[in-house]
């Protein structure tokens, strides 16, 4: 049985992730907002999220190799002081059952301010929105060219 999508079957719900999704997009800088879309997708196994945000990145000007890499981020020395943060939040929050421990929300306010702390929690929690959305309507990767 095909799968109807989400913003024909549930136009304002789905209207409303749209509209958080344009806040993050205003306010979280585009690197640092693919970067964590693109690492809480892999985690949470969202091929069409995935796809997006990698060639999100890529089209934004970053390196291939940046991007592979973010897998392994911990072990590579492309990321700088922010973008290592942004990840390191995503990955507490997205693998939310040990939380976020005081250590690690003192050393994300070190590097970013309340509101984009704020910002991040909350782009975080858009991604983990669409990547079930998109998991479990089986959202179609577009096709290579």
């Amino acid at each position: 049985m095909a799968r109807t999508p989400l913003r024909s079957s549930v136009r304002e719900g789905y209207r409303k992730v749209v509209e958080l999704d344009d806040y993050i997009a205003e306010n979280v800088d585009d690197t640092i907002k693919n970067l964590v879309y693109l690492r809480a997708s892999l985690i949470n196994g969202c091929t069409y999220c995935v796809d997006s945000h990698s060639t999100d990145l890529l089209a934004g000007g970053m390196l291939p190799r940046k991007i592979f890499s973010v897998t392994t981020w911990r072990e590579s020395t492309f990321f700088d002081e922010r973008e290592r943060m942004a990840l390191e939040l995503t990955e507490a929050i997205t693998n939310i059952s040990g939380g976020v421990g005081d250590e690690l929300w003192e050393a994300a306010h070190a590097v970013f301010t309340e509101k984009e702390v704020g910002d991040l929690i909350l782009a975080i929690g858009t991604i983990g929105i669409w990547n079930r959305l998109g998991i479990s309507t089986q959202l179609p990767t577009p096709a290579l060219d």
